[in-house]
């Protein structure tokens, strides 16, 4: 979803609230696989550095293989970008809600807007949408707000 940037405290008021600093970058790779590399920074000072590839499934999931790297694999992995991308950086907010966990992905390149999502057991399983969210569109399926086609263009922020 698309959604109007929530509350900051709201969203430290769920549970398991947690937020990272994020940058993705993406490298070449086979068609219907999406491979990228992350780097993820806790406001502990931890950081974590991870290896995933996407194999899509159909319009609505993929199958996803991930594995911790060192930061100097990261490194050298961000030397191999695909062409024509760049880097996506975001904070990333994190809670759960009534049994749900959601994942606001807030990014430097909107002022009121943001995406979030949510992994559901199921397709059929309805969502407990927060009270706090205003939602402005569902892009459920709308490819160009995969962050593999925001390091290619980055959509203008829907008014």
């Amino acid at each position: 979803y698309v959604i109007e940037k929530p509350s900051l405290d709201k969203m430290r008021e769920c549970e398991a609230y947690t937020s990272s600093e994020i940058v993705q970058i993406y490298l070449d790779s086979e068609p219907g696989v999406t491979r990228r590399v992350r780097s993820r920074a806790y406001p502990d000072g931890r950081v974590q550095y991870f290896e995933t590839e996407k194999r899509r499934v159909d319009e609505m999931s993929s199958e996803e293989y991930e594995r911790e790297i060192t930061k100097a694999e990261f490194d050298n992995f961000s030397l191999q970008i695909a062409a024509k991308t760049r880097p996506i950086i975001k904070t990333r907010h994190t809670f759960d809600y009534l049994g749900q966990t959601f994942e606001i992905d807030v990014y430097p390149e909107w002022e009121r807007t943001c995406i979030m999502e949510t992994e559901l057991p199921s397709r059929d399983t309805e969502v407990k949408m927060p009270s706090f969210i205003r939602i402005i569109a569902d892009v459920t399926g709308d490819k160009r707000y995969s962050n593999a086609a925001m390091s290619r263009s980055f959509p203008e922020e829907i008014r």
